[in-house]
């Protein structure tokens, strides 16, 4: 520790602390707000000094709950922060519900005056809603990637842990908070007290934004065979105009009956049926993340007919798309 607090001396140079801005939506993940604020809190401690302070807002001022339920006491509304401020948005579910017009505008205001803006987990899509990201390079945790797509054209939606463009940030949610929080501390005051809190944190593996955040197929499904994992990425990246599995074991120099066997033994269903599995995924993270028609949906993920989509998708889900959407819109309005 006394080695870290001498780096930081040398690197310090007499700047203020840095300060940090978190900014609560409600329903936002503790996780990703806790691992930044830990990596921040000792940071100072390994320093021996204040290098980042830190305030809580929200809207109204009072308090903001987490979607693991505590509440937190917040320092203040949405009040005018200084143009050296980093804000940091903290999302979790229903993050399009939590994003309302007046966090928007707060956040436009202080994009003007020049602030990093930065958004944790889900907060990618209320940094995009408010136009921050237009033409930037961004992240945001994987089950909204598909719904993010569909509606921000502009933005370039990458699936790295975080992003730094410029000076917007984002996170792709749980654990990638403290990726990026320690290398803000690297580019701080060096890559030896951002080792140094990683120590702290039992933290073994520090990611940079050319890591992604998605486990590799063959871990996600818990098989190592090369080319069942190449068809299955091949069945991901073709969602919206599927690919027959002729085309597909041909591509990988099997036959079908061989594709038809592979998937049988390891994942106990046929291809066409975890393709299908796969496009009601997409499917339904549309239906409860966007405003999109049911049919826009249904087109998005290979359905030619509505119908066709709806049949598929009662026999899946034991619901349609249309019950799906409304009760989607009643849990919002709780």
């Amino acid at each position: 520790m006394h080695m870290a607090r001498q780096m930081v001396e040398v690197a310090d140079n007499g700047r203020k602390p840095r300060r940090m801005v978190f900014v609560l939506l409600n329903n936002f993940s503790l996780l990703s707000f806790s691992g930044a604020l830990e990596s921040l809190r000792i940071a100072n401690r390994m320093a021996g000094k204040e290098l980042y302070g830190w305030l809580l807002v929200g809207e109204g001022g009072e308090e903001m709950r987490c979607s693991a339920g505590p509440w937190f006491r917040l320092d203040s509304d949405l009040a005018e922060l200084s143009r050296d401020d980093t804000v940091l948005v903290c999302g979790g579910i229903d993050v399009q519900a939590a994003t309302s017009k007046k966090m928007l505008n707060w956040l436009r205001r202080e994009a003007r005056r020049g602030a990093t803006l930065g958004g944790l987990c889900t907060a990618g899509y209320t940094l995009a809603k408010a136009g921050l990201l237009d033409g930037k390079k961004a992240t945001i945790h994987w089950e909204n990637q598909d719904s993010f797509v569909e509606e921000f054209d502009e933005v370039e939606l990458t699936k790295s842990v975080f992003v730094v463009d410029g000076n917007r940030v984002t996170t792709a949610g749980g654990t990638a908070s403290i990726d990026l929080m320690l290398k803000i501390i690297a580019d701080d005051y060096g890559e030896d007290l951002a080792n140094a809190v990683a120590d702290q944190l039992i933290y073994t593996s520090i990611r940079t934004d050319q890591d992604t955040q998605r486990l590799s197929v063959p871990t996600r499904i818990g098989v190592r065979h090369p080319k069942l994992s190449q068809v299955i990425q091949m069945m991901e990246q073709n969602i919206e105009e599927p690919v027959s599995p002729s085309i597909l074991a041909r591509d990988v120099g099997m036959s079908t009956r061989q594709l038809e066997r592979l998937f049988r033994r390891y994942l106990n269903r046929s291809p066409k049926r975890y393709y299908m599995e796969l496009r009601l995924q997409k499917a339904r993270n549309l239906l409860m993340q966007t405003d999109m028609s049911v049919i826009n949906v249904a087109l998005a993920c290979g359905f030619a007919s509505p119908s066709h989509f709806s049949k598929c998708y009662r026999a899946h889900y034991d619901t349609t798309p249309y019950r799906e959407r409304g009760s989607q819109a009643a849990r919002v309005s709780l």
